[in-house]
């Protein structure tokens, strides 16, 4: 359908200064069962076409999910329209957008693709889960999914033609606890989210974890809370995740630097004279924006503009590198930045996002991070989550803590919660952990923009210590 689409757009292509088409075919599909009942089986499917003219010193958008000529003849006039009277109003130049150059074919690499495993058998393997969660008369919800999504893209230009296939899955599963007053709840998975096929399941070990999250949920319910105190805080990657998300990708945004998000989403504490001296974080920080890390859920060759991704640092030695900006965003602005302008789908333009954004690891093994630690906390799994609208002042909440005292872990602790400011708490970074503990992880779904597209998001890291954080418990 991609080819016929491409093939009718070109018979109608029209004699502007440029134009891009996006055409995007997605299909999803979630199964799940939730105590021992199977729930409905969702799919989804999705085709449409996103096109771009720029003319007469004007840039306009359209989009259909009609890819007859007729229906695109549509579109295609309303985009040439929007440039036209917006010619003397756009704060962009037309020169401003991306005109790549190139024509590519590339698709994410798939071990055992989602079809080759009957939708009988991937039920069957989750009732099983379902039962191993529910171990416990103090069980009082448990499920166990999976979400499956293929994305075939075409982009093309007078001058090029771009073509990427990607296939997600992400597994899912939790139990909830509960004595008397007291409710806990432990999950797996959802960070898990990657790209590729069935052959996921076994690399993160899914059907192993049931017995351990179910367990923890009921341990928690008899553990003490969180002390309130400065202690040193060890992260684990799977609450790194969010800390990186919200208080490194999120600021970074040039388009949120430019104030574009304000009104919505936020703005951003970093400012453009920031760049190539700002001391982001201690000499430790090491952080990439890295689309070319195989099987990360936000790799790919090519932005949604057509730009070519390539890995770079945002963050070197603690100094503050260049930000996520793409193309135009990059005019714009006057600096340096990645490919990184994305569309959720057909019916969105691209803006700037967050895709791969990785600390580097270090050297230090996770167990003599533990045993440097006199007085402190590991934090494991996010809850919660807070943060101001600069994405500066933030507070988190973890599912599952464990006290360190003299270089040994201890007890576990229930309801632990951690807050600080950006740039002193990434200052505070005293210790990262080795490739042994380093992660490759996700945020399946990062709201931005109006009108709002999720995309999915990648990040990866190992443990990180810091140095006496504002810890907190249930008051």
């Amino acid at each position: 359908m991609l080819d016929t689409a491409v093939s009718r757009f070109k018979s109608i292509a029209p004699a502007v200064d440029f134009y891009s088409i996006r055409i995007v075919d997605e299909n999803q599909q979630s199964v799940s069962v939730r105590q021992n009942i199977v729930q409905p089986v969702n799919n989804q499917y999705s085709l449409g076409v996103h096109i771009t003219v720029c003319d007469r010193g004007g840039i306009g958008y359209a989009a259909t999910s009609d890819l007859s000529i007729a229906g695109m003849k549509l579109a295609l006039d309303r985009a040439i329209n929007w440039a036209h009277d917006s010619a003397d109003l756009s704060l962009i130049p037309g020169d401003y957008i991306a005109r790549p150059q190139i024509r590519v074919k590339s698709a994410s690499s798939i071990a055992l693709p989602w079809t080759s495993t009957p939708l009988t058998d991937k039920l069957e393997m989750l009732q099983k889960v379902n039962q191993r969660l529910n171990s416990d008369d103090r069980i009082i919800d448990w499920w166990a999914s999976l979400y499956y999504g293929h994305f075939d893209s075409v982009f093309v230009t007078p001058d090029a033609e771009i073509f990427q296939s990607f296939a997600t899955l992400m597994p899912y599963l939790g139990a909830v606890a509960n004595q008397g007053t007291q409710t806990q709840k432990r999950t797996f998975g959802i960070d898990c989210s990657a790209r590729g096929g069935m052959e996921i399941l076994v690399r993160v070990g899914f059907d192993e974890q049931a017995e351990r999250v179910a367990d923890e949920a009921l341990a928690l319910l008899a553990a003490p809370d969180c002390p309130s105190e400065h202690l040193d805080l060890l992260l684990m990657p799977n609450q790194m995740v969010l800390q990186i998300h919200e208080s490194i990708g999120h600021p970074l945004e040039l388009d949120r630097i430019l104030g574009d998000e304000r009104n919505y989403a936020g703005t951003s504490f970093v400012n453009l004279s920031m760049f190539g001296e700002y001391q982001y974080g201690s000499n430790l920080l090491n952080v990439s924006f890295d689309p070319e890390y195989e099987f990360q859920i936000a790799s790919y060759g090519f932005d949604d503009d057509g730009s070519a991704a390539t890995r770079e640092y945002l963050i070197k030695n603690g100094i503050l590198m260049r930000p996520l900006g793409g193309y135009t965003s990059q005019r714009r602005a006057d600096t340096a930045g990645v490919a990184c302008s994305r569309a959720s789908g057909w019916n969105r333009p691209p803006i700037d996002r967050m895709a791969n954004i990785n600390l580097e690891p270090g050297n230090t093994p996770l167990n003599d991070m533990i045993g440097s630690v006199e007085n402190g906390i590991l934090m494991d799994t996010n809850r919660s989550w807070s943060i101001d609208d600069s994405r500066n002042k933030f507070q988190f909440g973890c599912e599952l803590g464990r006290r360190i005292k003299n270089g040994k872990l201890k007890e576990l602790v229930k309801n632990p919660n951690y807050r600080g400011i950006s740039s002193r708490f990434w200052r505070s970074l005293k210790t990262v952990g080795d490739p042994k503990s380093f992660e490759v992880l996700s945020v399946p779904a990062c709201g931005k923009g109006e009108p709002n597209q999720a995309v999915q998001v990648g990040h990866a890291s190992p443990a990180c210590l810091f140095d006496r954080v504002d810890v907190f418990g249930v008051d």
